[in-house]
């Protein structure tokens, strides 16, 4: 295992993340603060609990969530898009590093960013509103294993892409929708019977059922299967990478 090697990636990216704090942190912030605001001011005041928790801290885990995922995709992806987008990636290609130690710093680098700024988000949600985390474990695990998850998918997706616009056009388009249909702000239970159904094919739904259910012990699904959605999108977004790395798609052309 070439250590030195990771932690050359690693430091790479933490350094660049650094460089933007603005960008980077203090924005993620900022922008979470604001749905706090509108959501729990002018929703909140209509909604006023939902299965006997406030609407304000219904909302957390939901909010926490869109940002890791967000981060999550848009850190890995611009870590390796960036390389190729400057040549660079033959350097670290031809480097005595194997495909999974490329994916180890890069992925590994995003995924603690975004983590970072998910606990900075669950931190400052408690001046807002107040938060109850039944299972602490759970909630760091799931945390965790999304972080992981979507910065492998965002891996993928700065491999794939050509421009910078295909870069953020499944991010905005599919995965932001996603997670404002994904029961973020709102539980399933509120929907129709037939919507209730056609929202059970949103994965994202069972990434916030599992991690709200880490600080209520409530979920719109069996947390048991929340668990196994995330493990395998997690395994299905490795076996991609390493198909990618086996066959050098978009990154030897």
């Amino acid at each position: 295992m070439n250590w030195a090697g990771v932690k050359a990636i690693w430091i790479a990216e933490m350094t660049r993340f650094f460089r933007s704090i603005v960008q980077s942190m203090v924005s993620p912030v900022l922008s979470t603060s604001l749905y706090f605001v509108v959501f729990g001011a002018a929703i909140g005041s209509r909604i006023q609990e939902i299965d006997g928790i406030s609407y304000g801290a219904f909302i957390v885990p939901g909010l926490i969530m869109l940002t890791v995922l967000q981060q999550s995709i848009q850190n890995a992806g611009f870590g390796i898009y960036f390389p190729k987008f400057i040549g660079t990636i033959y350097e670290v290609l031809s480097a005595p590093l194997s495909a999974f130690e490329v994916v180890l710093g890069y992925v590994g680098a995003a995924a603690f960013k975004s983590l970072i700024i998910g606990l900075i988000i669950l931190a400052t949600s408690f001046f807002f509103v107040d938060i109850t985390i039944l299972h602490p474990f759970w909630m760091l695990g799931f945390l965790i294993l999304t972080a992981v998850s979507f910065a492998l998918l965002g891996f993928i997706l700065g491999i794939w892409a050509n421009t910078f616009e295909q870069l953020n056009l499944v991010p905005l388009l599919v995965v932001t929708p996603l997670v404002f249909l994904g029961g973020s702000f709102y539980s399933i239970s509120m929907l129709p019977e037939f919507w209730q159904k056609v929202s059970l094919f949103n994965p994202v739904l069972y990434l916030v059922s599992g991690f709200r259910w880490s600080f209520y012990g409530m979920s719109d699904v069996p947390v048991e299967i929340s668990l196994i959605a995330i493990c395998v999108f997690t395994l299905a977004a490795m076996a991609v990478i390493w198909w990618i790395f086996r066959t050098g798609y978009r990154l030897k052309s």
